[in-house]
């Protein structure tokens, strides 16, 4: 049993639109993955190659032991996109019949308890369910899978607290088996501070960083000031005289005492390294 679930090597994906260029990851079993970055990214182009939907230019990659879109690897990855795929006038309760012989460990009992759980009525249709409902009986789906792999591609954006939790929730008792792991694609990153064990930050279509969660956060931090920004400011933003902007943390000493530093978020992370991006494409 292989200890990485998905290994990617220098992939590269070329296209009119936009481009991948040399991505290199891996997600360990036992793990839960962060994929964050801002609109064009990368992430879903990347989440597409690992479901053997798109073809790459050049590199690897390798889904729980073969190659990315084999049946053997699909059989084994639980898929969770940010709408239902199912037609709309089905309707929710004949979901099961409809999917199990697609699957070979389908799991009925598991995908009613799921409905339950997260309170999806299951007499709807389909296309009469809330965007909230409709994420969770994508996940229930997933789930009744019996996957080692989960994967998640913007699950929970414009979903309310309540329905974020629950989600949140579920793929923590699917964590409690250290032979699974999830890459949980996002914009909303307050998700991830309480689930992710690593994150990976997608800009222009590259790693901008990574790491094992906490040291990412770790390795920025936000310095505020006015007047003229210092050259070792990532991505700064200006208000009138005042300026904010990303710093490396083994950087802080080289800011005078009239700068002020904070805590950087995810979110700063993203914002300012993406404004930094620009920065240099232009």
């Amino acid at each position: 049993m292989t200890e990485d679930m998905v290994r990617i090597s220098n992939l590269r994906i070329t296209r009119p639109a936009f481009e991948i260029g040399d991505i290199s990851f891996t997600i360990p079993r036992g793990t839960v993955v962060g994929l964050v970055g801002p609109n064009g990214a990368g992430k879903t182009t990347v989440i597409r190659s690992i479901l053997g939907l798109l073809t790459p230019d050049a590199g690897q990659i390798e889904v729980l032991g073969g190659p990315a879109g084999s049946s053997a690897a699909l059989a084994k990855t639980g898929v969770v996109l940010d709408k239902p795929t199912a037609a709309g006038d089905w309707r929710v309760h004949s979901l099961g019949r409809r999917l199990a012989p697609f699957y070979p460990d389908w799991d009925h009992e598991r995908f009613t308890a799921l409905l339950d759980q997260l309170k999806v009525p299951q007499g709807r249709k389909i296309d009469e369910l809330s965007r909230g409902q409709g994420v969770k009986v994508s996940l229930a789906a997933a789930l009744a899978q019996r996957p080692e792999l989960l994967i998640l591609d913007e699950p929970s954006s414009g979903l309310d607290p309540g329905s974020r939790r629950e989600i949140g929730d579920v793929i923590r008792q699917f964590m409690l088996d250290p032979q699974h792991a999830v890459l949980f694609s996002t914009h909303i990153t307050t998700d991830l501070d309480d689930l992710a064990d690593q994150l990976i930050v997608l800009v222009g279509g590259r790693v901008a960083h990574r790491g094992i969660l906490p040291d990412v956060k770790d390795d920025f931090a936000m310095a505020r000031g006015t007047g003229q920004v210092p050259g070792a400011a990532l991505g700064a933003q200006r208000s009138g005289d005042q300026w904010s902007a990303l710093i490396r943390t083994e950087d802080s000493a080289l800011f005078g005492p009239d700068i002020v530093i904070d805590e950087a978020s995810i979110d700063d992370i993203i914002i300012h390294l993406a404004a930094a991006h620009e920065e240099t494409s232009v």
